[in-house]
């Protein structure tokens, strides 16, 4: 069976995400590309991403135009090749279609859907933001491993990524730290 595994930047207070729309929640990260490639490492081969709708549109409006731009340094090119390749699986009600290949837009049940997709062949599956997706595979107990990255902040505010979750015992498996003040936190459910 696919494992599913939560990746997320987080401040020190458990917020996930500013509440500035006009930056994608991301205004006070500490971007390290050391750690960027730590968590890709840990991360492993992934061949499935979901994402909710709000998040898959900063996505796509982040990643897309990286495809044919020639200013684009290797690095973020690459990337954007990579999640373009990946099966994006989106859940949104108001979204419609999509632009980006190997999109497939759902309306349906969250939780059943990612049974079924545990179940497919492939290799393991990422979350990525998408507070409201990671909180409802969390409840179910879906999510298999959550790697987060905290960033050397106290946000003070923002989107916090567990708001309503009851507790669930998870098992350290590593942690990393950087010298941008970054840590990486990777956790397996105790099962």
């Amino acid at each position: 069976m696919r494992k599913i595994k939560m990746l997320n930047r987080i401040s020190i207070d458990g917020f996930f995400a500013s509440l500035n729309d006009d930056t994608f929640g991301m205004d006070w990260f500490v971007h390290d590309p050391e750690v960027d490639k730590a968590a890709h490492e840990i991360c492993g081969r992934l061949d499935t991403l979901i994402l909710g709708g709000i998040t898959y549109r900063g996505f796509e409006r982040s990643w897309v135009p990286f495809l044919n731009d020639p200013n684009v340094p290797q690095q973020m090119k690459a990337v954007a090749e990579q999640l373009t390749q990946m099966l994006k699986v989106v859940f949104s009600k108001t979204l419609k279609e999509s632009n980006w290949d190997n999109t497939k837009i759902l309306q349906g049940d969250l939780l059943e859907a990612t049974r079924v997709l545990k179940e497919e062949d492939g290799t393991d599956i990422l979350v990525m933001g998408s507070g409201s997706i990671v909180q409802q595979l969390a409840y179910a107990g879906l999510i298999d491993e959550y790697v987060f990255i905290v960033s050397p902040v106290v946000a003070g505010g923002g989107k916090p990524l567990f708001p309503h979750i009851s507790k669930s015992d998870l098992n350290l498996v590593e942690a990393r730290t950087f010298q941008s003040g970054n840590v990486i936190l990777h956790y397996e459910l105790k099962k």
